[in-house]
């Protein structure tokens, strides 16, 4: 029975992580389009800050003094910050393989664009190393997910096995 169940684990897992590399890579994607929209804005404040003699920081704590100016300043340093959390997500995320970026998790972390790339994501049959990587390792992951638990649980339960 545990070793039916653990074949059911593992074969989750395979199915589940082998979508893994195409998934990252339409994040990938998508990353680099949210980087495109923001690069413009950010360039455009630190131009301004520089000419000034300013840096980013000086520039954003000079705006303000209304209501409006008080907005703009808060959202100038919002898209700044997350262009700046983005490159260096995307940076990471592009030097790393596709079943490297497994063990970057982190790195995955704008909801936004994880929200947008799960939506639209549809599951395919992994036919590239990189799925295949994935789905081994995946079927590993699904297999020890069940028959650790469900191994320790019958040998609590009913003792050692007779051999």
């Amino acid at each position: 029975m545990i070793r039916t169940l653990a074949l059911a684990g593992g074969m989750a897992g395979a199915l589940a992580l082998s979508q893994f590399p195409e998934f990252s890579q339409q994040y990938l994607q998508r990353l680099s389009g949210a980087l495109d929209e923001l690069r413009p804005l950010v360039l455009s404040l630190d131009g301004v800050a520089r000419v000034s003699g300013l840096d980013r920081a000086e520039a954003l704590d000079r705006i303000g003094g209304n209501p409006v100016a008080d907005e703009m300043r808060g959202r100038l340093s919002a898209a700044a910050l997350r262009y700046d959390r983005l490159a260096a997500d995307a940076e990471t995320l592009r030097r790393a393989g596709p079943v490297e970026r497994l063990a970057l998790p982190w790195r995955f972390r704008d909801t936004d664009i994880l929200r947008a790339s799960l939506a639209d994501f549809r599951p395919a049959l992994p036919l590239t190393p990189a799925g295949l990587i994935c789905a081994g390792i995946g079927f590993a992951g699904g297999w020890l997910a069940v028959a650790l638990p469900l191994g320790a649980l019958r040998r609590v339960l009913f003792g050692r096995r007779a051999a």
